[in-house]
């Protein structure tokens, strides 16, 4: 993929929702549904995600410099915490309009919002696509992916609203449409900001359990014990972990790092290790115990569990 690949995609998935989206305005107003202009609402919030997105892109490409050690790589992920809770807010806010028209349905013009909708269909189904060619491994194209394709489940439940109008006259119907797109926008808002909280928090990745890589590189031979091991992303799919590693008396310290490093990348994927290798102590605490205190010099606050390795001090 072209580095400038994703700007590329978002930009024309831009312009379409953009075009759209005024006209969908407009016409929102004359047919007097909600759900038209509901729809309106979450394109609005789709450029705006789109913008962040693009923004957010640039910022995360400057090279790390200054105090800013990793770059502005999390500005992306920010971007996609700004997406989940715009459609957070946004649907609070449809609730309300869609329960105020469920109780008093105004007059609404069914074929016009029926036709408007469907060619809102065909605009988003067009922006999705531009979308999916981005990298959506990425959570901030994520988090614009999202937008996009709730708005167009919306405009597909607001199709059918606006058939239900025409045919039945049944004016609630596009409440109903709206309060379906409400559910999909809270789904879709919670899980992103549930994805970007568990990055900011430094949680470990989905599908790296820190204590199962802990008790592997503990198995190595020449280990005699890992602790202060961390794992944690940066931005997505840029993973990092660190760890202190005791090695044996007499033990290749250095032999020992670049068999943990190749592990860490072939099993793992992790390719940014930082890995403090040092011999063990005498006496070394015992198994199982934290590392720290008086008896264990090599470490004064040693951080989550210890794991300890076949190797026993004084026989490496």
């Amino acid at each position: 993929m072209a580095p400038d690949a994703d700007r590329r995609w978002l930009s024309i998935a831009l312009g379409l929702i953009v075009v759209y989206m005024a006209v969908e305005v407009v016409i929102g107003l004359a047919a007097g549904s909600l759900a038209l202009l509901s729809d309106a609402a979450h394109m609005l919030s789709d450029a705006a995600s789109i913008v962040l997105a693009l923004v957010a892109m640039r910022l995360a490409a400057r090279p790390a410099r200054g105090t800013y050690t990793f770059g502005l790589k999390r500005a992306e992920i920010l971007s996609a915490l700004a997406n989940g809770l715009t459609l957070l807010l946004v649907s609070v806010w449809l609730a309300y309009e869609a329960v105020s028209r469920l109780v008093s349905p105004p007059e609404v013009d069914g074929p016009l919002m029926f036709y408007t909708a469907l060619s809102g269909v065909v605009v988003n189904v067009a922006a999705a696509w531009c979308m999916s060619k981005a990298n959506r491994s990425s959570l901030n194209v994520e988090g614009a992916f999202q937008h996009i394709l709730t708005d167009l489940y919306a405009f597909i439940a607001t199709t059918a609203a606006g058939a239900v109008v025409m045919f039945t006259g049944f004016a609630r119907a596009d409440a109903v449409a709206t309060l379906i797109v409400v559910a999909l926008m809270l789904r879709s808002g919670t899980t992103l900001v549930r994805a970007a909280g568990r990055i900011f928090l430094e949680a470990a990745p989905a599908g790296a359990d820190p204590d199962a890589i802990g008790a592997r590189l503990a198995a190595h031979e020449g280990v005699v014990e890992i602790h202060d091991l961390h794992v944690w992303e940066i931005t997505s799919g840029d993973v990092v972990l660190s760890a202190h590693v005791i090695v044996a008396v007499g033990g290749d310290c250095h032999g020992v790092r670049r068999a943990l490093q190749t592990t860490l990348r072939e099993e793992y994927g992790i390719t940014h290790a930082t890995l403090q290798v040092d011999h063990a102590p005498a006496p070394l605490v015992g198994a199982g115990s934290v590392t720290g205190g008086p008896e264990a010099p090599h470490c004064e606050d040693a951080h989550g569990t210890v794991h300890v390795g076949s190797t026993l001090p004084g026989k490496g």
